[in-house]
């Protein structure tokens, strides 16, 4: 029997192509994966150390979470920040959604000096912060109605009088950016990585409020804030 040489070549570049295609998905996944166990150990690292002694009160009020496991901030006087983590709301005690992704950026003018910020935990203590976050690109200072207090690790008392706040935001710092305004800072959906991780049409008010897709591996992030 002649085999039809197109066939062969379709059939050898499939049985290379399978393996390969596998293995870039796999990669793309466990990029995912790595961001939402550095976001564990953000959570972890701020919310069980000694700088913040009022986020574990307000984690008992909190409606949602956002967690940046890492911000870069760079630049003197002229400065621009980058970073991505994700979002979590509670509909009940003990009962927090899988994680969303999204990104933070901000480009910004003022005495700052280069730095990494790190381990960024907001605390959303309404349902107007949280909907301002999943309803559109979110920007510190110019969202109408929205309250945000802003902590830096090593500030004295480290407390943040934040009666009245939809958001609390805590962050430790490797840098001189500690404690500084988070004003112009934005924050924006992944949709991209959120179908990666959890399949199409994943956005993040489908995972976090309306609770449609699951993914085993943020089951350790979900458990830690279940503690609250």
């Amino acid at each position: 029997m002649k085999l039809d040489r197109r066939s062969v070549l379709a059939g050898t570049a499939a049985t290379f192509a399978g393996p390969v295609l596998f293995a870039t998905a796999a990669r793309a996944d466990a990029k995912r994966q790595s961001l939402v166990d550095q976001c564990l150990r953000a959570a972890q690292k701020v919310l069980s150390g000694k700088d913040f002694p009022d986020a574990l009160r307000n984690m008992g009020n909190a409606k949602g979470a956002l967690i940046i496991p890492e911000l870069v901030q760079g630049g003197f006087i002229l400065g621009a920040a980058g970073g991505r983590g994700v979002l979590l709301a509670r509909s009940k005690p003990n009962d927090w959604s899988y994680p969303a992704f999204y990104n933070m950026g901000s480009g910004s003018i003022g005495l700052q000096i280069g730095g990494k910020v790190s381990e960024i935990v907001f605390i959303i203590l309404t349902e107007k912060g949280l909907n301002a976050i999943l309803d559109k690109k979110f920007k510190f200072g110019a969202q109408a109605g929205v309250t945000m207090v802003a902590v830096g690790a090593g500030i004295e008392g480290a407390t943040t009088a934040a009666t009245g706040a939809d958001i609390v935001a805590y962050s430790n710092s490797a840098g001189l950016f500690a404690g500084a305004s988070l004003e112009g800072s934005y924050i924006d959906a992944d949709d991209d990585w959120n179908a990666l991780y959890y399949g199409p049409g994943a956005t993040g008010r489908s995972i976090v409020i309306d609770r449609r897709y699951t993914n085993p591996g943020a089951e350790p992030l979900r458990q830690f804030l279940a503690k609250w």
